[in-house]
C-alpha cells in the first residue's frame, strides 16, 4: 500500500521558502571547544544533545557515583521503605576514619544519625562515610546496594556504567561515561524532585563542622545553576555535572577529566552559556491537538481527526518556533472501525530541510462502522480514489 504524505500549514506552523528556512539555521555557530577528556550538553526535557565530545568514553565516576546513591535514597523515600526521621546506627564500615583524606561528613562509629542528616551529608558534603551508612541502611550490605545501583542504571538506560560502591572511590570495573551521567542527572531532576532540591544547598553543618558544596557554580550569579555534583580522583581527573535553567529551558552538562576544579567549572559554564544563548526548549503542540481531519472509509462519519497523543516538546535554535513545519505520513488507508489513540502514521517536524523530530500520529477519537449503504458507497468511491 502506498504511503500518503501531506503537509500541514497552520497559524503556528508557517511554511517559509526553502532558502529562508535553511539560512535561518546557519546563524548558530559551532559549539565551543572544551578542555576535558569528555563532555556533553543536553536539553533536560527533550534529551536532545546540543554538543558532545567523546561522550561514551569510559571514566572512573569518582563522587559522581553519589548521584546514584542519592537517586536511590529519593526513590526509597517515595516508596516509604525509609523515612527521613529513621535513625541509622553508624557501623565500623561507615566510620569516617576508614576514609582518610577524602570527603566526609565526619560521623563516628556507634552514633545514631537520622536519614535526613545522612542524606544531606551525601549530597552537600559529599560524605563517603554517609554514603556507606545509607547503603547499609537500605540494602543491608555495600555489595547488595551496588547491585541495586546497577539495576537502576540499567533501567535508566545507562548502558556503559557499572557501580561497585556507594561513594565512588576507585574500585575495579567501576566506570561510567558523560552520556550516562547526563541521563542520571535527568532522572534525578525528573523522578525525585524533593531529593534534587538538596543539590542547590550551598553548605551544611554537622557535628559543629561547617562544609561547603564543592559545586562553585552555585555561587555564579550569571547563571541559575541549582545542581548537581562534583567528582575527583587522581586517575579520573576533575568532573562536574551541572544543571541550570533559563525561562522554560533547562540544560544539563557533564564535564569529565578536566585538569582542575577551576577548569571543570569554567568549561561547564562555557557550555551552559552556549546552550542558553543559541537554543531553547519549545512546547510545540499539546497532547490531543488536531493536525488535520482526514478521510476515513466505511465509517459513521466522513473524517477522523489526527494528532499527537502526548505533548510535543522539542529543542530548537532560538527564534525558530515560527519556522517550524509539520508533515505527516500515513502508514495505512484509514478504514472504519478505528479506535481512539490508534497509531496510523508519523508526524515529522522540520525547519527548512533540517529534520527536528518525529512523533507517532494517532487518531483522536473513535470512528464506528457505518451503515450498509454507507459502506457500499464508500467502497465504490474508494476504488475510484485509488486509481
Amino acid at each position: 500500500m502506498s504511503r500518503i504524505r501531506s503537509t500541514l500549514i497552520s497559524a503556528t506552523c508557517v511554511a517559509l521558502s526553502t532558502l529562508f528556512s535553511a539560512s535561518a539555521l546557519a546563524v548558530v555557530p559551532s559549539a565551543p571547544s572544551v578542555n576535558a577528556k569528555s563532555y556533553i550538553l543536553m536539553d533536560y526535557k527533550t534529551g536532545y544533545v546540543i554538543a558532545e565530545g567523546n561522550p561514551d568514553q569510559a571514566h572512573g565516576p569518582a563522587s559522581l557515583t553519589k548521584m546514584m546513591t542519592s537517586y536511590i535514597i529519593g526513590r526509597e523515600l517515595q516508596r516509604g521503605t525509609i523515612n527521613n526521621d529513621d535513625v541509622v546506627t553508624i557501623s565500623e564500615n561507615a566510620w569516617a576514619r576508614n576514609f582518610p583524606g577524602s570527603s566526609l561528613m565526619f560521623i563516628e562509629v556507634g552514633r545514631e544519625v537520622p536519614v535526613r542528616d545522612l542524606n544531606k551529608g551525601i549530597v552537600i558534603s559529599s560524605g563517603n562515610d554517609a554514603s556507606v551508612a545509607m547503603a547499609e541502611h537500605i540494602a543491608g550490605t555495600q555489595d547488595a546496594f551496588a547491585d541495586l545501583m546497577n539495576a537502576h542504571a540499567r533501567q535508566l538506560g545507562m548502558q556503559n556504567t557499572t557501580f561497585a560502591n556507594a561513594h565512588g572511590l576507585p574500585a575495579p570495573d567501576q566506570i561510567t561515561t558523560a552520556r550516562d551521567m547526563a541521563l542520571l542527572g535527568q532522572a534525578l531532576i525528573r523522578d525525585v524532585p524533593e531529593e534534587y532540591a538538596l543539590y542547590k544547598e550551598r553548605e551544611y553543618t554537622y557535628n559543629d563542622i561547617r562544609q561547603y558544596n564543592r559545586n562553585s557554580l552555585l555561587w555564579d550569579r550569571s547563571l541559575q545553576v541549582d545542581g548537581i555534583k562534583t567528582g575527583h580522583t587522581r586517575d579520573s581527573g576533575y568532573s562536574l555535572v551541572t544543571s541550570a535553567v533559563d525561562g522554560d529551558t533547562r540544560l544539563i552538562t557533564v564535564i569529565m577529566g578536566a585538569d582542575s576544579e577551576r577548569a571543570r567549572a569554567a568549561e561547564s559554564k562555557k557550555l551552559l552559556n552556549y546552550g542558553f544563548r543559541y537554543y531553547e526548549t519549545v512546547h510545540a503542540y499539546d497532547a490531543g491537538e488536531s493536525f488535520v481531519s482526514h478521510r476515513i472509509w466505511g465509517g459513521d462519519r466522513e473524517e477522523v481527526e489526527l494528532g499527537v497523543k502526548d505533548d510535543v516538546v522539542v529543542t530548537l535554535p532560538r527564534g525558530q518556533r515560527q519556522n517550524l513545519e509539520a508533515n505527516f505520513v500515513l502508514n495505512q488507508t484509514l478504514e472504519a472501525p478505528i479506535a481512539a489513540g490508534e497509531t496510523v502514521g508519523e508526524v515529522f517536524l522540520t525547519i527548512g530541510e533540517e529534520d527536528i523530530a518525529s512523533f507517532p500520529l494517532v487518531t483522536l477519537h473513535e470512528v464506528e462502522t457505518g451503515g450498509f449503504f454507507k459502506r457500499i458507497m464508500d467502497s465504490i468511491r474508494k476504488s475510484f480514489a485509488s486509481e
